[in-house]
């Protein structure tokens, strides 16, 4: 294994500021492919694995002695990992990228890989879990162990990759890595989904993963190697070969991807890449509303009288407001779109899990169904963005906006985490329309249903690994638990959205009446609004229930507190320092009997 002590050398900061050639620091690596890295294709990937297990360690260290992770790495231009890789590569030799492009992906992916294990590992880049003594010695394992995996794998390909032989050995050699790393984890960490979410294998298969992806950015050609990451794997979405400005409707099969709808047929989702002339890396994600389900006589009755919301087959885009085609009406015509429908009733929560409901065997793939459709999209754009040329796909520098409506904001709320950490977008703008997940404060309601249908519906490990118990499924626990993970770039911010009076959202929450409901959306609009990271916008239409308000034009460009939410949503990617929350007390307290004012000031 790659593993440095982290006293051996300067941080991983100054290692980027001071732009080291990694030899300098690295210089004591052994293992495969450290002496023969000649050619480009191991230069690069020789010193992008050992970056990455650089930055690793010396983000443990920071963990065991502050415990707290080290400000992120910085630097600009060419930097420690750039200069061996670009030393050995020359313009040409990926592709369209020139060698400038190249090195900057590395130094991006270097630092994405490292940040990404440790998050993954302590809770986060807020390390909420390591913030506990006790746990840091099993996460320092689990960490170091992943980081190693990671490592090691691209180690093992750099000594493989220009042989005679070819990597024909790597999956069983990956496999014993794999092996070695659980074993070693599982004799600090007898219980890590405890602390994590996540078991080992689930917590290894990650890393692997991102392995695959640090593969996909450091060679010449990736689809010389399997791998489940990048420009090799775009699966049956870069087989249908989508054209710019049109939108492709994209089928998965279950028994190749494991994806699949309530009536057991195959999940499938629409993608519309940006017009020629436009960018393909400002991006946005829509997810689909359709209500819920959760108990055996409420799913059993819409799935007799609704089939529709248990199937993909007929669900298409919305094109009215945030989606409007029409640029008077949305800034975001000319952004690459993907649309996600919703067909399993759970909210986007299900982890692949067949839930018995008696009568009913409901399949709960929602979460599920979205990663790999992601995925699959990132894969594509990787692809397509790598052959156009310029600085090829760059997550770190890709704009998108990923929210919902109805069940879809639920589905936003308890996947907006991952979009920023594991599909590594930071770039990422959170909108949850219409499904805010609100507390009754009864005893059937949100709280008390996360806690029976997250172990459920196999919801645990899509959570956040510093909030997966039952509270977690209520929106301003999972905010608040979000926010100190909030920041790090100004777009990383969540936009809470609702009409104050929204009588279907209201019962989705198992409310019996609406001035309740009204109340508590306002109570938790206050207590959470000055949360770094957290901004609301709540219209006012109070003389009919509204449910979602960014695809209606009517609250799409209506005014609030002196801000139409069009341009609020713009700012959020053009200015995001700038934005602030919109509410005013209208006229609810005399037009719904019972509604209380705002807890707090609202209004100029």
């Amino acid at each position: 294994m790659l593993n440095h002590p982290a006293a051996s050398c300067p941080p991983s900061s100054l290692l980027f500021a001071l732009a080291l050639p990694l030899a300098a620091c690295a210089g004591a690596k052994e293992g495969p492919g450290a002496a023969e890295a000649g050619s480009c294709a191991a230069a690069a990937v020789t010193a992008l694995g050992a970056c990455i297990d650089e930055v690793s360690a010396g983000q443990a260290a920071c963990v065991e002695s502050d415990g707290a992770l080290c400000p992120a790495a910085t630097g600009a231009g060419a930097s420690a990992v750039a200069a061996e890789a670009t030393a050995a590569c020359a313009d040409g030799e990926f592709g369209a990228l020139d060698a400038a492009s190249v090195g900057a992906r590395l130094e991006a992916a270097c630092a994405t890989e490292a940040d990404g294990l440790a998050w993954r590992a302590y809770g986060g880049p807020q390390a909420a879990v390591a913030a506990d003594p006790a746990a840091r010695a099993c996460l320092g394992v689990a960490h170091r162990a992943a980081a190693g995996l990671v490592a090691d794998t691209l180690a093992a390909v750099a000594a493989c990759v220009d042989t005679a032989e070819g990597c024909a050995d790597l999956d069983d050699e990956r496999a014993a890595l794999a092996a070695a790393a659980q074993q070693t984890i599982a004799g600090a960490c007898p219980d890590l989904s405890g602390l994590v979410a996540i078991d080992t294998a689930t917590f290894l298969d990650r890393a692997a993963m991102q392995a695959d992806c640090a593969l996909a950015a450091s060679l010449p050609d990736p689809t010389v190697l399997d791998l489940r990451c990048g420009p090799g794997a775009t699966g049956v979405l870069g087989a249908a070969n989508p054209a710019r400005g049109e939108w492709t409707r994209v089928e998965l099969p279950a028994d190749t991807y494991g994806t699949i709808c309530g009536d057991g047929s195959d999940y499938a989702f629409w993608v519309r890449l940006a017009p020629e002339g436009a960018p393909l890396d400002r991006v946005l994600v829509g997810l689909q509303g359709g209500g819920v389900c959760v108990l055996e006589e409420d799913c059993t009755a819409k799935f007799a009288a609704y089939p529709e919301l248990f199937t993909a087959a007929e669900d298409e885009p919305y094109f009215s407001g945030l989606s409007s085609t029409d640029p008077a009406e949305s800034p975001f015509t000319d952004y690459t779109t993907v649309f996600l429908p919703y067909c399993n009733q759970d909210v986007f929560a299900g982890g692949g899990v067949i839930e018995d409901l008696g009568a009913l065997q409901l399949p709960r793939y929602g979460a599920k169904n979205l990663r790999v459709a992601l995925r699959m999209f990132r894969d594509l754009l990787w692809q397509r963005m790598d052959a156009e040329g310029g600085a090829g796909y760059r997550p770190d520098q890709l704009v998108a906006l990923f929210g919902g409506f109805s069940a879809g904001s639920y589905g936003t709320l308890y996947n907006y985490h991952w979009v920023l950490d594991d599909l590594a977008w930071p770039r990422t703008v959170g909108f949850p329309d219409a499904g805010l997940a609100l507390d009754n404060g009864e005893p059937l309601g949100v709280r008390a249903l996360g806690a029976v249908k997250v172990p459920a519906w196999g919801a645990q490990p899509y959570l956040p690994a510093y909030c997966f118990d039952g509270d977690c499924a209520l929106g301003e626990v999972i905010a608040a638990a979000m926010s100190p993970r909030l920041l790090q770039v100004p777009e990383q911010q969540l936009l809470m959205l609702s009409n104050q009076r929204d009588e279907i959202q209201m019962r989705d929450a198992y409310f019996s009446e609406l001035p309740p409901f009204i109340n508590v959306l306002r109570r938790t609009a206050c207590e959470t609004r000055d949360l770094p990271g957290i901004h609301w916008f709540l219209t006012s239409v109070s003389d009919e229930s509204v449910h979602v308000v960014s695809v209606r034009p009517e609250t799409w460009l209506a005014e609030v507190d002196g801000m139409v939410m069009r341009d609020w949503f713009a700012a959020a990617v053009e200015a995001p320092g700038t934005l602030r929350s919109h509410m005013e007390e209208g006229d609810f307290v005399d037009a719904v009997p019972g509604v209380e004012p705002f807890p707090c000031a609202v209004g100029r």
